[in-house]
């Protein structure tokens, strides 16, 4: 099961060290690192209904691309 409670012992520390791991970087290498990012954590998590609770999770609310131009069309 997925946990979406606060589950981080110092959240504002990991929010700056996630900050500074894209200090200098443009945006396609932050892309990449939190590609990178994404795949090591999976792996680590391992366990793949969780993985695609997560990742249902984080697409909820999110329009496809050219969405807001089709409901334009529409009206």
């Amino acid at each position: 099961m997925l946990n979406t409670e606060p589950n981080i012992a110092s959240p504002d520390d990991f929010y700056e060290a996630l900050l500074r791991m894209h200090q200098d970087l443009s945006p396609e290498q932050g892309r990449q690192v939190d590609a990178r990012l994404i795949l090591l954590l999976s792996n680590h998590i391992g366990d793949l209904a969780v993985l695609r609770q997560a990742m249902a999770r984080a697409r909820q609310g999110i329009e496809p691309a050219g969405h807001d131009a089709i409901i334009a069309a529409r009206a």
